[in-house]
């Protein structure tokens, strides 16, 4: 259950366009079109929305997805997963675990140790290098 409730006048308010899109409204930004597709310097990457530390940047990798790719999250309640059924699909939705906002997709197709790809919007996230 998400700790950080807002309205969504709140949200709209705090977000760019973008980001309340793909945050709230489970939106998507176009393939190899985000910020952090290409980046790999040091730091963590927290949620655009409310902060809260999602993946730490030695899990990310290029997947060559079109999106920033990670192994793992930075901890267990980073995220939360659910299904996904939209556009006649079945996928693993990604979740803040804080505030609940869309992130982006998990598939069983990343490297080891984890096997997981997290294929996740850039405008969902915000880099503190380090």
């Amino acid at each position: 259950m998400p700790n950080v409730e807002k309205t969504q006048a709140e949200w709209r308010a705090e977000l760019s366009p973008d980001q309340y899109r793909i945050l709230r409204e489970k939106g998507t930004e176009r393939p190899f079109s985000g910020e952090y597709d290409h980046v790999f310097e040091p730091g963590t990457y927290h949620c655009a929305g409310c902060g809260a530390e999602l993946f730490d940047a030695e899990a990310k990798y290029d997947s060559g997805c079109g999106w920033p790719a990670f192994s793992a999250p930075a901890s267990g309640a980073a995220i939360e997963e659910e299904t996904d059924s939209a556009f006649g699909m079945i996928r693993t939705e990604v979740l803040c675990g804080s505030c609940g906002g869309h992130l982006g997709h998990v598939f069983p197709d990343g490297p080891a140790p984890t096997g997981q790809r997290y294929c996740i919007n850039s405008a969902a996230l915000r880099l503190e290098e380090d």
